[in-house]
């Protein structure tokens, strides 16, 4: 049994504080990435929209599944703990090592490369000598490393921290909507489209508007800390979901305007093109600098709530089990974090041996991701029939179709990323096969399911 005196998560995280967090961890690079992508996707520009209103919906639907999972079971091993209640714990451990070696820190790794490329662009050459075609990868690791130790201090530092970058990447994207919505367009001298209409392939663009969107139910790994998570957890999730769904949909509205659906598809940087459009290079400069916080936004979200499943999960195993000890001083899980910084450090150097680490990274997580998201979308059925006079302090509404639209989106999703990815999705699938013998140091006892629900211990 778990030491009762041993320290525990406490509801120290504001509704304000949580919704910043989650906005962070998705607002991140995905969108100076994505629209060129999504535009060679489609036919039209009200279709071009009309995706990412449709992604939006999607997401929200998602949340308001996830508000009645977190909201009837607070704990701050988040979706560990979802399937830990609804399949046994050994679904939830086989979740728990996916996470730590692929999910997480895979997405970890990405988000790093993609900060290490555009940093590499803004510093001089020649800094590493021989080792310079490895400076992105460098300065992944260099990012991976001081946001961690931020975070180890405490969550109190690593949510501060959060709350300015996050708040730098709002004004950025703000001032691009601006220069959008009120700039001089000049589509007409746009090239000719890359994809003719015939080929448009709407459900490739929802798999890359969805990717954009992703990280939202990173959320449920804030209850634990959220004060008085039932009745707050549905506020951080569909404000949350909502602020991004506006943002997203007015920052795609200014580079359509200004770029045209044919600009867009000819523009590996939509951000940056636009900007040099309507306020010249240093525009340009500006947009650059905006993708390096919100990297460092999307990094240190994804450190903050990565490291809580290292904690839940230490606690189910016989063996590791000081991964599993929260720090009363700095009121974090810093042995989990150190571990997951570590394993994120192997999958860089990994990554770096490849042409593209940001690319080998994504393909690495997703089939296991969406594979596990779906588990948690059934887990919403599986608990509502194992528990049906149970009250709930949040209900999803028009149940059961939400639920199943969310399951059904999750099951394309599978599909489409075992589809369409390379060989790293197949590593990913063994790494995840390759955790089976974690289930042999299972602990035989544990903390009652109940107590496991109830409010954070005020110690």
């Amino acid at each position: 049994m778990t030491d009762p005196n041993q320290p525990r998560p406490q509801g120290i995280l504001s509704v304000f504080d949580a919704i910043t967090i989650m906005v962070g961890l998705v607002l991140g690079v995905g969108i100076f990435r994505t629209p060129s992508i999504v535009a060679g996707s489609v036919e039209s520009e009200a279709m071009f929209i009309l995706v990412w209103i449709v992604g939006g919906i999607i997401t929200f639907i998602g949340a308001l599944c996830y508000a009645e999972l977190s909201a009837a079971h607070p704990n701050a091993g988040g979706e560990y703990h979802f399937l830990s209640r609804a399949y046994g714990r050994s679904t939830a451990m086989m979740f728990g090592w996916a996470r730590c070696t692929v999910i997480q820190t895979g997405a970890l790794a990405a988000v790093a490369f993609m900060l290490g490329d555009y940093v590499a662009q803004l510093m001089p050459a020649g800094l590493f000598g021989p080792f310079d075609p490895f400076g992105p990868a460098i300065y992944a690791a260099l990012a991976v490393i001081v946001l961690t130790a931020v975070n180890v201090i405490g969550t109190i530092e690593g949510k501060n921290l959060q709350v300015v970058v996050t708040f730098l990447e709002i004004g950025a994207i703000g001032a691009i909507i601006l220069f959008g919505l009120f700039g001089s367009p000049e589509t007409a001298q746009r090239a000719a489209p890359s994809m003719p209409p015939e080929t448009a392939a709407i459900g490739m663009a929802m798999i890359f508007v969805l990717l954009t969107y992703g990280g939202w139910n990173e959320a449920a790994y804030l209850t634990g800390e959220l004060k008085d998570a039932p009745r707050n957890i549905a506020k951080v999730l569909a404000g949350g979901t909502v602020l991004l769904v506006v943002l997203y949909t007015l920052t795609n509205l200014a580079l359509l305007s200004i770029l045209g659906l044919d600009g867009l598809r000819e523009s590996d940087a939509v951000a940056a093109d636009m900007m040099r459009v309507v306020a010249g290079p240093i525009g340009e400069r500006v947009v650059t600098a905006a993708i390096v916080v919100a990297a460092i936004s999307t990094l240190n979200a994804t450190i903050f709530t990565g490291s809580r499943v290292f904690y839940a999960m230490a606690r189910d195993m016989t063996v590791m089990q000081w991964v599993g000890i929260w720090n009363g001083r700095g009121k974090t899980p810093a042995n989990g974090q150190i571990v997951q910084g570590i394993i994120a450090l192997a999958l860089i150097a990994v990554g770096a041996i490849t042409r593209d680490g940001f690319k080998a990274m994504v393909d690495y997580t997703a089939p296991v991701f969406w594979g596990f998201l779906l588990l948690v979308g059934l887990s919403l059925f599986v608990l509502r029939w194992r528990h049906p006079d149970r009250a709930l302090p949040y209900r999803v509404p028009l149940y059961p179709l939400t639920p199943i639209i969310f399951c059904l989106t999750c099951l394309y999703m599978l599909y489409a990323s075992v589809t369409y990815t390379g060989a790293a999705a197949l590593i990913g699938l063994a790494m995840l096969a390759a955790g089976a013998p974690i289930l042999l140091f299972k602990r035989k006892q544990v903390e009652p399911a109940e107590s496991q629900d109830a409010s954070p211990d005020p110690m």
